[in-house]
């Protein structure tokens, strides 16, 4: 019996007392949770529906209790029930029903702790959107590992993700960006507000190499080629490296065509229907201030140019327009200024700041050596870049370690750390476990002791079984409240601090292969589908978070 089993089956027997004593059933909720107790001493589940029902109801909660309590002791799987304090439930499973939860997970497979909580909703996840102008640097990685596991982690929640990038191929950043490679191809000095590095020479030789003739050629001949060119090849790799990261997006979409379709007009035409645009000093502007923004936006200046703000406008009117219920932009540290406009902008096209959009901010990342600050890029010349740092920790290391911690705080990841090969690694740790379960599986099958198609559960009656039953069967409800807050990391931390920590224990307490010549226990095979239940939370966790989960170590 799983913790949601567990509260459905408390709701119903709420349900069951309620119409025993006339109460009014409408005062039920629509679902109810229970948790495991601090103590395990106290049971292995509490419920403190009494204490929420009974003011409403007009009963004693631990009258309430004590009715819920002999209900629930006529329930299938549960033990005993305790009643404690004003009216809290402390309900303890019998051997066999906790020890189901194996068997469920190991038939679940890698569907296991996927469920329903977001089944309809559409939503746009975009991240990482980095200026096709130089490689994607350290900051930029971390949405890149956080901004995928979201996106897994909504998917596995039931929702319907679209995952994209927001190419920036419009502005002034791209025109610098051409002449950059213009200077680099002519031997001249950067721009003053241009790009450095060795990638900036690098794409500068492709396109002449590709193109000898444009060297020596005037600027207003050669920067279309080296703008149009260099994008191309910047968009590539920027593309490859995030493929080498295991980070796939369903749609790139080009700030360009927003101008270039009539998106940005179409938009204003939409925000105009509202009434929330009004002209002043020759410029469009939009009311945005009332929606709680600091100040009205310009969205077309009195010169005719359109502004930054008028393809954000339109952007997001567009993923409206493609039928996504939910925007949710992940943007970096320096874009807290853009919550309270891009939230109006929602409320200005008629919809629900609350409900249709949301923004996420992440923050800086800080990589060390021993505790020293890692040297700049040589290539990039003032960033670290997202192969660099694959290069240097590998694609599993960076990405466990980008997504484990909360996005609302400065990370640093030292480089040894996140390395080394023992359980003070967090990574390590956790990947550990799983190949030491594929070690187990393998032995068993070399000493002819089979997992079988069936299993005793109730054999399963040791506290470090039960422990990592409870384990084992809070997974679904981890995966859906972190895709209810945005927050993978919340994977992470349940992998590492509850499966891990307590398949180890249950490993070094409990025998599940014979010694030498000692006879098959007959624990060893209900111990087996333990083994295989944890592997396969292991795996499908580790998948959430795109890690692999290795066999061997």
């Amino acid at each position: 019996m799983t913790p949601a089993n567990l509260a459905d089956t408390v709701l119903s027997a709420a349900r069951a007392v309620f119409e025993t004593r006339g109460l009014d059933v409408a005062l039920l909720p629509v679902t109810t949770t229970v948790e495991r107790p601090r103590n395990p001493e106290h049971g292995d589940y509490a419920s403190n529906l009494a204490l929420q029902l009974g003011k409403k109801a007009g009963v004693a909660p631990r009258e309430l209790a004590a009715a819920l309590a002999e209900e629930l002791g006529r329930r299938d799987g549960i033990s005993a029930v305790e009643i404690a304090g004003p009216g809290f439930l402390n309900i303890r499973l019998d051997t066999a029903s906790l020890g189901a939860i194996a068997g469920l997970v190991v038939e679940t497979g890698s569907a296991y702790g996927r469920n329903t909580a977001l089944a309809g909703e559409k939503v746009n996840l975009e991240f990482v959107s980095a200026n096709p102008t130089g490689p994607i640097h350290l900051g930029h990685t971390r949405w890149a590992a956080v901004g995928d596991s979201l996106r897994r982690v909504l998917s596995a929640a039931g929702a319907e993700v679209t995952s994209e990038y927001y190419i920036n191929d419009a502005g002034a950043q791209v025109e610098r960006f051409a002449r950059s490679l213009f200077a680099a191809a002519n031997g001249e000095p950067a721009p003053e507000d241009g790009y450095v590095g060795d990638y900036i020479t690098e794409i500068a030789r492709t396109i002449t190499d590709a193109d000898p003739a444009l060297i020596g050629q005037p600027a207003e001949v050669a920067l279309p080629v080296f703008q149009e060119r260099g994008y191309e090849l910047m968009l590539a790799e920027i593309r490859e490296s995030l493929e080498r990261f295991g980070v796939y997006f369903d749609v790139w979409f080009s700030e360009q065509t927003l101008h270039n379709g009539g998106a940005v007009e179409h938009a204003l035409d939409e925000l105009r229907k509202q009434g929330h645009i009004f002209e002043e000093g020759g410029a469009i502007w939009l009311r945005t201030t009332d929606f709680t923004d600091d100040k009205d936006r310009v969205l077309i200046r009195s010169n005719g140019e359109k502004t930054y703000f008028a393809a954000d406008a339109a952007y997001y009117i567009n993923k409206r327009e493609r039928g996504f219920d939910r925007c949710i932009y992940l943007l970096g540290a320096d874009h807290h200024g853009y919550i309270g406009r891009l939230k109006a902008i929602a409320a200005c096209a008629g919809d629900d700041p609350k409900k249709n959009i949301e923004i996420l901010i992440g923050q800086l990342v800080n990589l060390v050596r021993a505790g020293q600050p890692v040297r700049l890029s040589k290539r990039a010349g003032n960033i670290i870049t997202l192969d660099e740092l694959v290069e240097a920790v590998g694609a599993d290391a960076a990405r466990y370690s980008l997504a484990r911690s909360s996005t609302d705080s400065t990370l640093t990841l030292d480089i040894e750390e996140i390395t080394k090969n023992s359980s003070d690694n967090p990574v390590f740790y956790v990947q550990y476990a799983h190949a030491r379960i594929c070690s187990l599986l393998r032995n068993a099958e070399e000493k002819k002791v089979s997992r079988g198609e069936k299993y005793d559960p109730a054999l399963l009656s040791h506290e470090r079984e039960r422990n990592l039953l409870k384990t084992l069967g809070e997974f679904p409800g981890v995966v859906a409240t972190a895709a209810e807050l945005r927050e993978p990391h919340r994977i992470a931390v349940y992998l590492e601090e509850r499966v891990a920590t307590d398949y180890h224990r249950f490993y070094d307490a409990c025998q599940v292969l014979p010694k030498g010549d000692e006879p098959v226990s007959e624990f060893a095979q209900s111990r087996l589908w333990l083994a295989e239940a944890t592997r396969t939370v292991l795996a499908n966790g580790l998948d959430l978070l795109g890690v692999s989960a290795p066999e061997r170590m």
